[in-house]
């Protein structure tokens, strides 16, 4: 079985502080604070690409567990902001840099906020189908490569950062019975636009999105697993602000505990949000966990983990 043992992540140490220009943004400081949530958005240096910020996750990783490189078979990006124009892949850009032999699977997934739960289901099954043991799983969206400067209901909730998930046979955690699902006729509630190259995002339909058919998601999955809300210890969402967080907590009769918000100096920071939460609880982390990625697509997941 083909599970979680490890994570590691990188955070640039850049930042830059949204209580400092509330007001250039016309928003108030309790604004940032208690609906945004994010008092600061981590940013990449101009040199860093998508590729880099993955290979310092992986020294992150390294300097946690010593690691055989010759024993790594399958190597996963998840972004949808690429190296270059995304040819070729960033994971054969990552691959090389981490100089891993020829013998390994590697791939890119073209997945935004749902992308950690889609791509942990993607590479334990590819992992487990083909008999491969030792995977790496990177997510790593650095949005501030399309944002525009002034757009500030864009530029006030993205941060760049980067995780990698070490799957292995030895897992701490793996994942349960899984729930995914997509409605393409939201697409441009977050997008790219094909003439500015510059992200655009309407708020209001991602949140009534995240409002209806995401608590559904998750009620689904606890019955597909046959759960209850308090056999699961842990509920871990998308840090796609502290306003969403919450209300979705409360939408689903949660204490603020079991749906923490934990971005408040990084921003949202994509396809990261929910391995770097996750991070930190793998030493001591609870029984089970309840893991749901929902934004761009629009596309949602939903997942939990229990300790193997």
């Amino acid at each position: 079985m083909i599970g979680i043992t490890d994570i590691a992540s990188y955070v640039p140490a850049a930042s830059v502080s949204n209580l400092d220009r509330a007001a250039i943004a016309g928003k108030a400081p309790d604004f940032i604070t208690d609906k945004i949530g994010f008092t600061r958005v981590a940013r990449k240096a101009p040199a860093e690409d998508t590729s880099d910020l993955c290979v310092r996750a992986f020294e992150a990783l390294l300097a946690k567990r010593p690691l055989e490189r010759e024993a790594i078979d399958c190597l996963i990006v998840c972004t949808q902001n690429p190296d270059d124009h995304g040819l070729p892949h960033t994971s054969a850009v990552v691959h090389a840099k981490l100089g891993l032999g020829q013998g390994v699977a590697a791939f890119d997934i073209s997945l935004g906020c749902s992308g950690f739960v889609y791509g942990l289901s993607i590479a334990t099954a590819f992992m487990q189908a083909q008999g491969l043991r030792r995977g790496l799983l990177f997510t790593a969206d650095p949005y501030s490569k399309v944002l525009a400067p002034e757009d500030y209901d864009t530029e006030l909730l993205f941060g760049d950062a980067a995780a990698v998930t070490y799957l292995t046979d030895a897992p701490v955690y793996r994942a349960l019975k899984s729930r995914f699902a997509s409605d393409g006729k939201l697409r441009h509630s977050i997008q790219v636009s094909s003439e500015s190259g510059k992200l655009s995002m309407l708020g209001s339909n991602v949140f009534k999105f995240t409002m209806t058919v995401v608590p559904e998601q998750i009620e689904a999955c606890l019955k597909d697993n046959s759960l209850s809300k308090g056999e699961v210890d842990l509920y871990l969402f998308h840090q796609g602000s502290k306003f969403i967080v919450d209300n979705l907590g409360r939408k689903l009769g949660l204490l603020p505990e079991q749906a923490p918000f934990e971005a408040a100096e990084l921003g949202n920071t994509v396809s990261s949000t929910l391995p770097l939460m996750l991070e930190r609880r793998i030493t001591d982390g609870p029984k089970r966990i309840l893991l749901s990625g929902f934004g761009v697509g629009l596309s949602w997941a939903t997942t939990v983990l229990e300790r193997a």
